[in-house]
């Protein structure tokens, strides 16, 4: 009975922090993504102000522009799974 009870312990301990972590994991993506899309999203503003006229900084800012929407389609979908 002992045995029993010692081995119903040691495996709730083992496995009861695993959905947790997997939230904490899933909050911290989140912030990330949210961090992330409102630093390209001012780059990319930032860039517009002073960018020259040729074909590499029309690239270079499509590359932000595309990098913010990633990042904000990133934080929204994991926001609605979520809840």
């Amino acid at each position: 009975m002992k045995l029993l009870f010692f081995i119903m312990f040691i495996a709730s301990s083992l496995f009861g922090g695993f959905f947790a972590d997997e939230t904490n994991a899933t909050k911290k993506e989140i912030l990330e993504n949210k961090r992330l899309c409102k630093i390209f999203k001012a780059k990319a503003e930032k860039y517009k102000l002073n960018m020259r006229d040729d074909d590499l900084a029309k690239a270079t800012l499509v590359s932000y522009e595309h990098r913010a929407a990633l990042f904000c389609s990133k934080s929204k979908n994991i926001s609605k799974e979520t809840h």
